[in-house]
C-alpha cells in the first residue's frame, strides 16, 4: 500500500500483521486438538488391554463345576485353576511396574500383552491340568499390563486429560471381572470351552498389534538392573501366603498345610524386606513405600478391593441359590447379565471420577469412593428380596469402586518419583489383590457358617448368612474411609498437583 505521495507508506507492513496473531491461537487449538486425539486413541487401546487382561480373572468360571471331568482331574487339583491366575497376577504387577521404569512401558505393555497371547494358547492346546495350570499363570501374568499402563497414562497424556485417563484404566480392574462372566457364560454354553481361550487369544493378539501401531516407545527408561534375588524373594512369600489365605477353607485353617504355608511366607517376606532394605537398587524401594501416603493408600486398597471382592463373590451367590430355599435360582448366564451393569457403571463413572479428582483432589475422592461403596453394601442389607435389588446395590457399590481405583493411582503416582511410578502403581495393584484374596476366605467361612442342606451332600448359605457378608462388606468399606481420611494433607495436595 503507498501513501498520497507516492511514496511507500511505513505503516504498511503495520497494517495487515493482524493475521498471524488471529491464525495463531487457530494453529495452537488445531495441533491441542491433533494431541488431544492422539492420546486418546492410547487412552482407549490401553483401556482395552486391561479389560482383556482383568477378563482373564472371571474367564473360567462358568465351566468351573465342569473342570474335573474335562481335565482329568480331581476338584481340589481343578480349583487350582483359579488360584494360578490370583498368583500369577499378584507376583507380576509389582514385577511389572518395576520393569516397567528400568526398560521403558510400552515395551512392558507390549510383553504383557504377548503374554496373554502365550498363555491363551496353552489353555487352548492342553487338555490336561499342568499345561492348564501352567497357560492360567501366565494369563495371571497379563496383569501387569494394568499398573503400568495406569503409570504411562501421565507421560502420553495432557494434564487436563490425565485424571480421566487414570479413572478409566483403574475402572478396567473391575470392568473386565463383572463382563467377563457374562461373556465367558455365553461363549462357553454356544461353543466348545475350549472356545474361551480361542477368544481370549484373538482378543490379546489385537491388543498386541494396537499396542505396536499406537502406544509410543517414549523415552521414560531410567535404567538400573533388576533385583532377581527381590523378585525370587517377593514371589515366593507372596505366593506361599496367598495359597494359604485362599485354600483356608478346603484344607482346614488350622492344618498344618495352611499354617506350614502362611508361616513360611511371613518368613520369607521379612528376609526379604531386610534384603530390600540393604539392597542399592531394590525392587520396591521400602522407604519410599513407607511415607504416609503411599503406605496409607495401600492399606486403603486392601480395604477398598476387600470390598470389591466380596461383593462380586457374594451377590452372584445368593442370585444361584435355588428358589425352593428362598433363593432367585438364576443360572450363571443370568446372574452374569444382572451383575453386567455395575461393570458397566464403574466405566460411566471413569469421567466422573476424573473430575472429582481434579476439583477435590484424590484424597477426598478416594473418601467418596469408600463411603459410596458402603452405601451399596448397607443397601444390599435392606434390599436383599429380588435380583433387581440386589442389581441396584451392586451398581452402587460399583460406582464407590470405580471412584476408589480412579483416585488411588493418582495418589500413589503424586507421592513417589516418576522413576518409581510403575513399581508404586504395581505395589498398588498387589495390595488390592491382597484384599480381593483375604475377602474370598473371610465370604466363604461366613457363607460356611450358616447353611441349608439340600440333600447329598449339597448345602447353600442362609440369609443371615449374606446379611453378615454385605455388614462385612460395608464395614471394610468404611475402614477404607478412615484410613483415607488419615492421609496426610499437604502429601495429598502434592499428589493433586502432579496431575493438574
Amino acid at each position: 500500500m503507498s501513501s498520497p505521495s507516492g511514496t511507500a507508506d511505513p505503516t504498511a507492513d503495520d497494517v495487515n500483521p493482524a493475521p498471524a496473531p488471529a491464525d495463531a491461537p487457530a494453529a495452537a487449538a488445531s495441533d491441542e486438538t491433533a494431541g488431544d486425539r492422539g492420546a486418546l486413541g492410547i487412552v482407549i487401546t490401553l483401556c482395552l488391554g486391561g479389560l482383556v487382561a482383568s477378563l482373564m480373572q472371571t474367564l473360567i468360571i462358568p465351566v468351573q463345576p465342569e473342570l474335573p471331568q474335562l481335565l482329568h482331574t480331581s476338584i481340589s487339583n481343578a480349583s487350582w485353576v483359579i488360584t494360578a491366575t490370583l498368583l500369577g497376577g499378584a507376583v507380576a504387577m509389582p514385577i511389572a511396574g518395576r520393569l516397567g521404569d528400568m526398560y521403558g512401558k510400552q515395551r512392558v505393555i507390549l510383553a504383557s500383552a504377548l503374554l496373554l497371547v502365550v498363555g491363551s494358547l496353552i489353555c487352548a492346546i492342553g487338555g490336561t491340568l499342568v499345561p492348564m495350570l501352567i497357560g492360567r499363570a501366565v494369563q495371571g501374568m497379563s496383569m501387569g499390563f494394568i499398573p503400568v499402563g495406569i503409570s504411562l497414562m501421565r507421560e502420553v497424556t495432557p494434564p487436563r486429560l490425565t485424571s480421566m485417563a487414570v479413572a478409566a484404566m483403574s475402572a478396567t480392574l473391575g470392568v473386565g471381572g463383572a463382563i467377563g462372566l457374562p461373556v465367558s457364560a455365553w461363549v462357553a454354553q454356544t461353543w466348545d470351552w475350549r472356545a474361551l481361550f480361542w477368544a481370549s487369544a484373538g482378543l490379546a493378539l489385537l491388543i498386541t498389534v494396537l499396542v505396536v501401531v499406537i502406544v509410543p516407545n517414549v523415552a521414560d527408561s531410567a535404567g538400573g538392573r533388576l533385583d532377581v534375588v527381590g523378585a525370587v524373594g517377593m514371589a515366593a512369600g507372596l505366593c506361599s501366603v496367598l495359597i494359604a489365605i485362599s485354600k483356608g477353607k478346603d484344607w482346614g485353617w488350622a492344618s498344618g498345610a495352611t499354617l506350614g504355608f502362611l508361616a513360611a511366607g511371613v518368613v520369607v517376606l521379612l528376609a526379604w524386606a531386610m534384603f530390600e532394605l540393604r539392597h542399592s537398587d531394590p525392587l520396591v524401594d521400602l522407604r519410599t513405600t513407607a511415607k504416609p501416603t503411599v503406605l496409607l493408600t495401600n492399606l486403603a486398597a486392601i480395604a477398598i478391593g476387600f470390598g470389591m471382592m466380596a461383593q462380586a463373590i457374594v451377590v452372584p451367590t445368593m442370585l444361584e441359590v435355588p428358589d425352593s430355599v428362598g433363593g432367585f435360582g438364576q443360572t450363571i448366564l443370568q446372574t452374569g447379565l444382572w451383575m453386567a451393569p455395575g461393570g458397566i457403571m464403574m466405566m460411566l463413572f471413569a469421567p466422573i471420577s476424573g473430575m472429582l479428582i481434579n476439583r477435590l483432589g484424590p484424597k477426598l475422592t478416594l473418601a467418596i469412593g469408600g463411603a459410596v461403596l458402603c452405601v451399596g453394601y448397607l443397601t444390599a442389607y435392606f434390599l436383599m428380596n429380588a435380583p433387581w435389588q440386589l442389581a441396584v446395590a451392586s451398581v452402587i457399590g460399583s460406582a464407590g469402586v470405580g471412584i476408589g481405583y480412579a483416585a488411588m493411582p493418582t495418589l500413589i503416582m503424586g507421592a513417589v518419583p516418576i522413576t518409581e511410578a510403575g513399581a508404586a502403581v504395581g505395589l498398588n495393584g498387589l495390595m488390592r489383590s491382597v484384599g480381593t484374596t483375604l475377602s474370598s476366605a473371610v465370604m466363604a467361612v461366613v457363607l460356611a457358617a450358616s447353611t441349608i442342606d439340600l440333600g447329598g451332600g449339597h448345602q447353600v448359605p442362609t440369609h443371615s448368612a449374606f446379611r453378615w457378608c454385605f455388614l462385612i462388606g460395608a464395614a471394610a468399606a468404611f475402614v477404607g474411609v478412615l484410613i483415607t481420611l488419615a492421609i496426610p494433607r499437604a502429601r495429598a495436595r502434592s499428589a493433586e498437583l502432579a496431575v493438574a
